[in-house]
C-alpha cells in the first residue's frame, strides 16, 4: 500500500510542474511570435491548466477505467467551484467583469445541459457525444477570438511575459511539460486505482475526490497566484474556463477516444449516485458561484463560505455512503 501511495503522490507532483512548464513554454512560444496576450490567456494558459484533467480522464477511459474518466470531469468542476474559487471569494472578494464573465458561463450551462441530458437519459457517453462536445468546445474558443478582435481594450495577463527566455527554452518546457503531464497521469490513474481496490472504495469515490483535486491544483497554483497580485476576478475567469474545458475537452477528448457508461458503483434510493447527488452537486455549486455574479456584478465573501461548506459536506458523504 505505502508503494502505491507514494507513486500517487509523486503521479500529482508530475502533474503540477508539467503543468506549470507546459503554460510557460507555449506561453513563450506564443509572445515569440508576437500573438496577443489575451488570445494566449483565453487558449493555451486555460487549456493548459486543464491539461492534467484531459490527461488523466483520456488515459483512464483507454485503459477502461471509465469511472475515474467521468469521475475526474464532475469532481474537477466540484473541487474548482466549491474549493478553489470559494477560498479566492472567501479571502477576497471582487468585482466581477459582466461582459467577460458571461460567454464562458453561457457556454457551460449549454454544454453541462447536453452531458447532463446524456447521462440522465441514456446513462451512456457514446462517441457521438465526445464529438459534440468537442465541437462545442470549438466553437468556444473562436467566439472568444472574434470577441477579442472586436476589442480594443487589454486585458492585463496573469501569466509573467517570457520574451526574454530564448526559443529552444521555451520548446523544451512545452516538450517536457507534456511529458511530465502524460507520465503523471498514468502513476495517478494506475496508483489511485490500486489503493481504491485496496481500500475497498469505489473508483469513482477516489476520482471525484483525490484526482479530482490532484488534477486541480493547477488552477489552484493560478487562484493563489492571481489573488497575491490582487487579480481575483482573473482567478474567477480562469476557474469558470476551467470547468467549461472539463465538460467539453476533457469529457470530449474521453468519450471520443473510449466510450463509456455512467458509473454504476453506487446507488441511493434505487437510483444511480452520479445523477442523485454528483451532477446536482455540481449544478448546485455553479449556479451559487455564477448566478448572483451575473445579477449583482460582485462576489461576497459569504458565497466563499457556503461553497466551502458545500464541498466539505461533499467529500464526507462520499466516503461515509
Amino acid at each position: 500500500m505505502l508503494i502505491p501511495v507514494l507513486l500517487f503522490i509523486v503521479g500529482f507532483i508530475f502533474l503540477i510542474k508539467g503543468g506549470d512548464w507546459f503554460v510557460d513554454g507555449a506561453t513563450g512560444i506564443a509572445h515569440k511570435f508576437h500573438i496577443p496576450e489575451l488570445l494566449i490567456g483565453a487558449t493555451v494558459v486555460s487549456i493548459g491548466t486543464t491539461l492534467p484533467e484531459v490527461m488523466v480522464s483520456a488515459t483512464s477511459a483507454v485503459s477502461g477505467h471509465g469511472e475515474i474518466a467521468y469521475g475526474n470531469a464532475i469532481g474537477s468542476i466540484i473541487c474548482n467551484t466549491s474549493l478553489i474559487a470559494a477560498l479566492t471569494i472567501a479571502i477576497k472578494p471582487s468585482e466581477v467583469d459582466r461582459k467577460t464573465f458571461l460567454t464562458p458561463v453561457i457556454f457551460f450551462w449549454v454544454s453541462a445541459a447536453v452531458y447532463v441530458f446524456v447521462a440522465a437519459e441514456f446513462q451512456y457517453f457514446s462517441r457521438p457525444v465526445g464529438l459534440v462536445l468537442l465541437a462545442l468546445f470549438v466553437i468556444y474558443i473562436i467566439t472568444v477570438i472574434l470577441q477579442q478582435k472586436n476589442q480594443s481594450s487589454t486585458v492585463e495577463n496573469a501569466i509573467e511575459n517570457a520574451d526574454d527566455s530564448p526559443l529552444w527554452k521555451n520548446i523544451i518546457l512545452l516538450v517536457a511539460g507534456a511529458a511530465l503531464i502524460a507520465y503523471g497521469s498514468d502513476l495517478l490513474v494506475d496508483n489511485g486505482t490500486l489503493i481504491a481496490v485496496a481500500l475497498g472504495v469505489p473508483e469513482s469515490v477516489v476520482a471525484l475526490t483525490f484526482v479530482a483535486l490532484g488534477t486541480s491544483l493547477p488552477e489552484l497554483v493560478t487562484a493563489i497566484s492571481s489573488l497575491v497580485k490582487g487579480h481575483g476576478a482573473l482567478s474567477l475567469g480562469n476557474i469558470i474556463g476551467a470547468n467549461l474545458f472539463n465538460i467539453v475537452l476533457v469529457s470530449g477528448v474521453s468519450v471520443t477516444l473510449s466510450p463509456f457508461s455512467l458509473p454504476q458503483s453506487k446507488l441511493i434510493g434505487n437510483m444511480n449516485s452520479s445523477l442523485v447527488v454528483d451532477i446536482p452537486v455540481m449544478i448546485f455549486v455553479m449556479l451559487l458561484l455564477t448566478l448572483p455574479a451575473a445579477l449583482r456584478q460582485k462576489l461576497s465573501r459569504i458565497q466563499g463560505i457556503a461553497l466551502l461548506v458545500v464541498y466539505s459536506a461533499f467529500c464526507v458523504f462520499q466516503f461515509i455512503s
